[in-house]
């Protein structure tokens, strides 16, 4: 699946209300060229009578591609996973009958890890992932045992899987302890997937989950320093493709069509001032 970082990716998160039909429209009328689904998409529309190859000839019918499917919270052993998130068979399932790129996995819960343990672990999902020519990418979270860009590195270095790498947010590089010394380090091959949204300089409430998931900004409307870092990416040869991902409230409260074009726009906004001096 040919892929760029000219290409946009309208994610599932940012219109969470939406079937994928309103995802695909609101995708076309923002001008991306993939979406991302979350198992809880593909559930809704199954409930609605589409099957998987229904749904993928729907997201074809747009003209779009689907690029992470996510989240995988199960991948380390004994890791706590909440009630309703599915494991690697359900995952691969939908990425097979979709045509799916990749999956992202994130530690969810627990705020401990072990390197050694985690790369093993990752190094496993890489090569069952392999089997349905699917790139895996690790998130890092800031409240996490992979908090940063430094250990996630670590884990997918260590795992030694070439169609491992990393998940590339905003968001979670500028809230948590990630630093420009971290990102300098990180080869351009292993960013293998990139969401951009924006944010205060300071939290505006004191649960950093809470805040992610309800008080995200569309790019460009707050302090995230996205213009440096789009062009780090492009000075490492990052050719991975560009997700907007804003969990927002107040998204939430717009028809899906408005959210698409509101996204499409922050982002071709902020790539053209990234580049503008290319």
């Amino acid at each position: 699946m040919a892929f760029g970082p000219n290409d946009l990716v309208l994610c599932s998160g940012t219109m969470r209300a939406a079937s994928i039909a309103e995802m695909c429209a609101a995708a076309v009328a923002g001008g991306f060229s993939a979406l991302t689904l979350w198992p809880t998409d593909v559930e809704r529309a199954q409930r609605e009578g589409l099957r998987l190859p229904d749904v993928r000839k729907l997201i074809a019918g747009h003209g779009l591609v689907v690029a992470d499917v996510e989240p995988l919270l199960s991948w380390l052993p004994g890791a706590e996973v909440p009630p309703g998130f599915p494991g690697e068979a359900e995952l691969y399932a939908i990425a097979d009958g979709v045509g799916g790129r990749s999956i992202n996995v994130v530690q969810g819960l627990g705020t401990t890890i072990d390197v050694d343990r985690a790369a093993e672990a990752f190094a496993g999902v890489c090569d069952r992932a392999r089997e349905h020519g699917l790139l895996v990418t690790l998130e890092y979270l800031p409240w996490s045992g992979i908090p940063d860009a430094a250990t996630a590195l670590a884990i997918v270095e260590r795992s030694g899987r070439a169609n491992g790498a990393i998940l590339f947010d905003t968001w979670h590089t500028f809230r948590g302890p990630t630093d420009e010394a971290q990102l300098e380090k990180i080869p351009g091959a292993r960013i293998g997937s990139v969401q951009i949204n924006d944010a205060p300089a300071e939290p505006e409430q004191s649960d950093l989950v809470a805040e992610t998931m309800t008080a995200r900004l569309l790019p460009g409307e707050g302090d995230i320093p996205l213009t440096r870092w789009l062009r780090w990416l492009d000075a490492i040869g990052s050719t991975a493709p560009i997700g907007v991902e804003v969990f927002s409230s107040e998204l939430d409260a717009l028809p899906p069509i408005e959210v698409g074009r509101r996204c499409g726009a922050a982002a071709r906004a902020v790539l053209a001032a990234a580049r503008a001096s290319a």
